[in-house]
């Protein structure tokens, strides 16, 4: 409950301000006819106080509290607060020239006087503004003993914001800029100089005794980034970068936070703008139900809808910590958001069943999968109940409870594919065609590449081996991957969701291939160590299901593009609900046998586009599964 004291600790600077704008108007109205008649004498009538004078106070008064001119805040006055200033004035012009009209009809008031008026009351009511602003970042500057030395590359407004931002902490001070631009050569920004430029880093931080470098230039893209890396490693002092603006807007950074580089800045993917108003538009108010909502994307999923409009999200999921962590996580962020996590397999018809009633979602997220590509190749039984008939059970399940859309998240490797992860995402597509009727559910289908930094995936793998000393273990030097990242991926996810077609397979666009051995050099630099040197990479050979590149495209799926950049449809190939019904019949019955050897073959035959690759095995996995010879055609 506020008390008047905290009343009075509002009102009171406010009302300082009131009194000290209305002297500053008294000073200008008097000041300028002072100085209009200060040769003429006797025309000269200066009563301190006269109708004129409390119609142009009240006026001008009246104007300024309008235009907001007391609700800003003088310790941080800017340029857009003089542009304000300087508006109210000459609408406080307006507002007096009218009341002296009805008044006096503006006799023995100066027209020179009017004309001045708007730029001498701005440059009165300004000038105060920024003398208090001046002089509280100065009190600020308390630059702590010892306080590292920064040099900052970028003289531009994210370098300039990052000169105040490192002067309020006092841990650092900045000494100077770099900057190709030759325009800024020799010129200060916030008192500091533009010492050169960016190819002179190893040299100006060798004579400035710089101690840390930071890079504030959020918008540079992939390929100029690496070449400014490349010039901070070599200069052997540390570095670091400002966080992008999408990062602070998604509160995945805070504004003047210094971070590390991370591996996605280099990796030449340009991460691309939804279309945050169509994607709120579909899913705000909402209901929506997210599978395997404890993992990398189900989780990410999660935070992106309640973050854009949903109004109740149910959290299905498997593992027990990681249900506590995120239904905890999205509790502590979006308090008004209700949350309603669901401990149990997915694959379970009880369990699905019980989360929709519970939920009544209107989209439900099937983001459940096995996906590591060596395991699953000596894990048949369960890559096929996971992946796809656990899909069957979600997808059915939400066709019967009339739920508006359904999205199965699915990957590159089901698009031609060699290893079993593949041909189960493959059969989980599959599964959701032959499911679609006009009437019913919306079944869309997304697919993408690798993720960036997901639980098990080659970053983080590739980060403990660099901790440990090495070596980085790198299946071949030709090995090539798509990547994207998480919060990236499921944006798109949303996007594509939004779109709102009845049947579809989108493919997200993954950009170029990422040379894996490329990926393990720059992450071993990025940990501040040399590739071959600091740390080896030992190339070990692929792995059972692998091959040297993946593919986003296939033979028979023709592609066109969307509304959306970076998200194309795929037309569909044709599958037979029939033929589909009985294949998930036989691969029940093998699971329920637990015959891996009629699962092959069943596998085989439900995804006859399924053409394993085989590779020599090193023992670093369990058996792997004896697929039976391809046949001579694909059958359709």
């Amino acid at each position: 409950m506020t008390t008047w004291k905290d009343r009075f600790k509002y009102v009171l600077p406010r009302l300082a301000v009131v009194l000290h704008d209305l002297a500053m108007v008294w000073v200008c109205w008097q000041g300028l006819h002072y100085v209009r008649y200060a040769l003429q004498p006797s025309q000269l009538d200066l009563a301190p106080f006269s109708g004129t004078v409390l119609i142009v106070l009240v006026a001008q008064g009246l104007v300024s509290w309008q235009v907001g001119l007391y609700r800003g805040v003088w310790r941080f006055a800017s340029v857009p607060d003089l542009i304000n200033i300087f508006k109210a004035s000459l609408l406080g012009l307006v507002a007096v020239i009218a009341g002296l009209a009805f008044y006096s009809r503006l006799d023995l008031v100066s027209r020179v006087v009017l004309a001045l008026y708007p730029l001498v009351l701005t440059l009165l009511l300004g000038m105060p503004r920024l003398l208090v602003r001046a002089w509280k970042d100065h009190n600020q500057l308390h630059i702590a003993e010892g306080a590292e030395r920064v040099l900052i590359l970028g003289a531009g407004q994210a370098g300039e914001a990052l000169v105040r931002d490192l002067r309020r902490t006092g841990r650092y001070d900045p000494i100077g800029f770099l900057d190709d631009a030759a325009a800024l050569r020799g010129t200060r920004l916030q008192g500091l100089p533009v010492l050169g430029k960016l190819a002179d880093v190893a040299h100006i931080a060798r004579e400035t005794g710089a101690q840390l470098l930071v890079i504030a230039m959020p918008s540079m893209d992939a390929k100029a980034m690496v070449r400014v890396i490349g010039l901070c490693e070599d200069s052997k002092v540390p570095f670091r970068t400002v966080p992008r603006l999408a990062d602070i807007l998604e509160g995945r950074s805070l504004p003047g936070q210094l971070k590390e580089v991370a591996i996605e800045d280099l990796l030449g993917r340009q991460p691309r703008t939804p279309d945050w108003k169509a994607i709120r538009g579909w899913l705000g108010a909402r209901s929506v139900l997210v599978t395997g909502a404890g993992g990398s994307i189900g989780s990410e999923l999660c935070r992106q809808c309640m973050r854009h409009g949903a109004q109740r999200i149910a959290l299905v999921e498997v593992d027990e910590l990681a249900l506590l962590t995120i239904a905890d996580e999205l509790r502590r962020d979006f308090p008004g958001i209700e949350c309603i996590p669901v401990l149990g397999d997915c694959g379970d018809p009880a369990v699905i069943a019980h989360a929709l009633r519970l939920a009544e979602p209107e989209a439900v997220f099937h983001a459940a999968a096995y996906k590591q590509v060596p395991l699953l190749q000596g894990q048949l039984r369960e890559a096929v109940r996971n992946n796809a008939l656990a899909t069957d059970v979600v997808a059915r399940a939400s066709r019967e409870a009339n739920v508006g859309t359904f999205v199965l998240i699915s990957t590159d490797k089901a698009v031609d594919p060699v290893n079993v992860l593949g041909a189960t995402k493959r059969l989980a597509e599959m599964i959701c065609q032959s499911l679609v009727d006009q009437r019913a559910t919306r079944m869309v289908t997304v697919r993408f590449g690798n993720v960036l930094d997901s639980a098990g995936s080659v970053v983080p793998l590739f980060r403990e081996q660099i901790r440990r000393g090495g070596p980085v273990t790198v299946t071949d030097p030709e090995v090539t991957r798509y990547f994207m990242t998480i919060p990236e991926a499921c944006q798109l996810i949303l996007q594509a969701a939004s779109i709102g077609a009845q049947q579809a397979v989108y493919t997200l666009d993954m950009g170029e291939p990422v040379s894996i051995r490329t990926l393990a050099e720059q992450m071993i630099r990025l940990a501040g160590k040399h590739p071959d040197k600091d740390v080896a990479i030992e190339y070990i050979g692929l792995r059972p299901g692998e091959r040297l590149h993946e593919t986003l495209f296939h033979a028979d799926e023709r592609y066109s593009g969307t509304i959306y950049p970076g998200i194309l449809q795929a037309t569909p190939r044709a599958v037979l609900a029939e033929r589909v019904a009985l294949s998930m019949d036989r691969l029940r019955a093998m699971v329920a046998a637990y015959d891996v050897e009629g699962l092959a073959q069943a596998l085989r035959e439900a995804v006859p586009e399924f053409s394993p690759v085989e590779h020599e095995d090193s023992g670093r996995s369990a058996t792997v599964v004896a697929f039976p010879a391809r046949a001579s055609r694909r059958l359709h």
